[in-house]
């Protein structure tokens, strides 16, 4: 992370009521910390440029990128300024020179779930995303090959998220007694 910025130390969340003035920032966004690590909470517009940036700080490798649905859990804890969103992008980079990770975490709306690919900074997170669409409906704008990765290509809705009608499978198990 830049200089300017906070240092590879995690940073603290203030407990302040002043927190507008002691939230700390990573290259312009909301950031935190959790269980030792450094998490990030940069806007939709944001999302690219932070990951570039991160880039540049050597974050150089997505190591697990994925979708969330809180369907049912809006009043989750996020920082001061962060909007919950049915949504959430979760993506873990790793700076492998010096050991270590941060993790973004992007609210995305029920309404508009799209986001920016990385496949231009980051060419391995393209199957994640494919993963991300495949299973939730969130669409990665400018991926070069938007299409189902897990599910056949003719199926109907998003099996992970928690809107999805359950279905049932009947299983045969091996000398079982009908």
């Amino acid at each position: 992370m830049s200089e300017t910025d906070t240092d590879t130390a995690a940073p603290e969340a203030p407990d302040t009521d002043d927190a507008a003035e002691t939230t700390p920032t990573v290259h312009g966004c909301v950031a935190g910390e959790s269980c030792g690590q450094t998490v990030v909470f940069p806007t939709r517009e944001q999302y690219l440029d932070l990951v570039k940036a991160l880039a540049d700080d050597g974050y150089t490798m997505v190591i697990d990128l994925c979708g969330v649905d809180y369907l049912e859990y809006f009043d989750r804890p996020l920082p001061d300024g962060i909007e919950p969103e049915r949504f959430e992008v979760v993506v873990n980079l790793l700076d492998i020179a010096h050991r270590r990770r941060v993790r973004i975490r992007v609210q995305v709306p029920e309404d508009e779930p799209t986001i920016p690919t990385l496949f231009d900074l980051h060419p391995g997170a393209e199957a994640y995303e494919r993963e991300t669409y495949d299973m939730f409906g969130i669409v990665f704008t400018d991926h070069p090959d938007m299409t189902r990765i897990l599910m056949p290509e003719d199926w109907i809705g998003h099996p992970l998220r928690k809107d999805y009608a359950v279905g049932k499978i009947p299983v045969q198990f091996k000398g079982a007694h009908a």
